[in-house]
């Protein structure tokens, strides 16, 4: 009698955790976050509830992770690295290279449509608000904080500019406009942006 092979947990439980990603993300989108539960993500995913309290403690853990995972994906289909702002030595290229990315990954519906559920129900659930700016939109920022640190040693970024604010010139408007729907967004939109953040306004 020949013996089958063991299953591979390993392989299986990697399934399983992808499909419980897409059933979260994908619910999210559809009946948005308060009507998203454990029970339809585990209905969606094809497992049991059980399978998904093993590794995450509440629905906004299993969002968060889906999200993230989506994001880096979305990175390395476009060929960069996740959670990565280039440091080539030219900081107006390497702000538009990494802009461009989020421009790409704001209008892919894989990600604009739980994105925008999510960034929805952050602002009437504070609690939610928290948990995603805490472990999703800060540490992104910190990279442009530390970029623009990296530039101030080398003599491109005046000494006393706070980075922390300056990273707003071009970040707040791209996210203000996305949310808002208060005009389109392109790769030409967040050049300009970088351009107008670094130069200025006034004549030279």
């Amino acid at each position: 009698m020949v013996k089958k092979p063991a299953p591979d947990a390993t392989r299986r439980s990697e399934s399983s955790r992808r499909a419980i990603h897409d059933a979260a993300l994908a619910l999210v989108g559809e009946v948005g976050y308060p009507r998203t539960t454990i029970e339809a993500i585990a209905a969606r995913a094809g497992v049991g509830k059980q399978t998904i309290y093993r590794w995450w403690g509440s629905k906004a853990d299993v969002l968060l992770e889906a999200f993230l995972d989506l994001s880096a994906q979305a990175a390395r289909e476009a060929g960069g690295e996740p959670y990565v702002i280039p440091d080539t030595g030219d900081l107006a290229a390497d702000l538009k290279t990494v802009l461009r990315a989020t421009v790409d990954q704001l209008t892919d519906p894989r990600f604009e449509v739980p994105s925008r559920a999510l960034a929805a129900e952050g602002l009437v659930n504070e609690q939610v608000g928290r948990v995603f700016v805490a472990r999703l939109l800060e540490p992104s920022l910190q990279l442009y904080v530390d970029r623009l640190r990296a530039a101030q040693e080398a003599g491109q970024v005046r000494p006393e500019i706070d980075p922390r604010i300056a990273l707003e010139l071009f970040v707040s408007p791209l996210a203000q406009r996305w949310l808002q729907h208060t005009g389109p967004i392109s790769h030409d939109y967040t050049d300009t942006l970088v351009d107008y953040a670094l130069n200025g306004l006034a004549p030279r």
